[in-house]
């Protein structure tokens, strides 16, 4: 009888690990330990593609892998393991959510590979729609997959509404300008703190091309219309009375707030979650005031 991949591993690694004496340090060995691993998983992996425990291998190289921080290899292989996963109404939802579709997010997040993670989530969702517990599956997919739609330093940000003034926004048409977009709200007290810091900005330096677009996760308009009124707040802000269901927040990932972007001349961002000083001096530095 053929023996299992594990007790085939534990006899490699036993008469492995003394060849490690001769390495310099401990990091070393981890390394040398990791690659010789990686490479007797791959082995088993490529003559026995039928096995029983064929996930299990997949598993253990995905580890190994994310050890050395091969992150898109690993996307790679959870891949791989993503195809053999039952899905729909048969899905075991600990190993295709937990084991597979966190970490696949995640690391498509972290190494700047979102079109791929935002595609995955897609595909996902598709092949979950027949469970029975789809929409509450869905709106957990969502929260761990936010990270994927939250704008970073030279991307875009293509919003366009009409303002609660009744002014028509268009971010894309206001290229030449510096552009502070803020997510807050009128019940956030960090926000209120904050914000003196961003009508200072804008009573400075609105004159020489800074704009602020505000997106509000208020409920009430009559409140939110207050409270600019109050503190002298100029700019046009985006108003739908969602709360955290903010239409905008959600297509862009937001999970607190106050959340800012600093859009540059060129149209990208340029800065995140500035605050005080540090916001006013990279206005300055986009507007060439320096």
């Amino acid at each position: 009888m053929k023996q299992s991949f594990i007790r085939s591993l534990t006899i490699f690694f036993s008469a492995f690990v003394p060849c490690l004496a001769f390495s310099q340090n401990a990091s070393e060995i981890a390394i040398k330990f990791e690659n010789q691993k990686i490479e007797a998983v791959e082995k088993y992996i490529a003559e026995n593609p039928s096995a029983e425990d064929i996930d299990q291998a997949y598993s253990i190289l995905v580890n190994s892998l994310a050890s050395l921080n091969k992150l898109e290899t690993v996307l790679d292989i959870l891949d791989k393991r993503y195809s053999l996963a039952p899905k729909g109404e048969k899905a075991v939802l600990v190993t295709l959510i937990d084991e597979i579709s966190r970490p696949y997010i995640e690391i498509s997040a972290q190494i700047g590979k979102k079109d791929r993670g935002k595609a995955f989530v897609n595909k996902l969702k598709e092949d979950l729609a027949p469970h029975p517990e789809s929409i509450q599956i869905n709106g957990f997919i969502d929260q761990i997959a936010a990270d994927l739609y939250v704008p970073g330093i030279g991307d875009t940000m293509n919003i366009s509404f009409t303002a609660t003034n009744g002014k028509k926004i268009d971010v894309e048409a206001m290229k030449g300008k510096v552009i502070l977009i803020d997510f807050w709200a009128t019940w956030c007290g960090p926000c209120i703190q904050e914000m003196p810091n961003v009508i200072a900005a804008y009573e400075t330096y609105h004159e020489k091309g800074f704009e602020v677009i505000g997106i509000s996760l208020d409920d009430d308009l009559a409140a939110l219309e207050k409270f600019m009124e109050a503190n002298g707040m100029q700019w046009p802000q985006y108003f739908d009375g969602k709360s955290w269901g903010n239409e905008l927040a959600g297509e862009y990932g937001i999970k607190g707030i106050p959340a800012t972007f600093l859009i540059g001349k060129e149209g990208k961002i340029v800065a995140t979650n500035l605050r005080g000083e540090e916001l006013e001096l990279a206005i300055k530095g986009e507007l060439g005031l320096e």
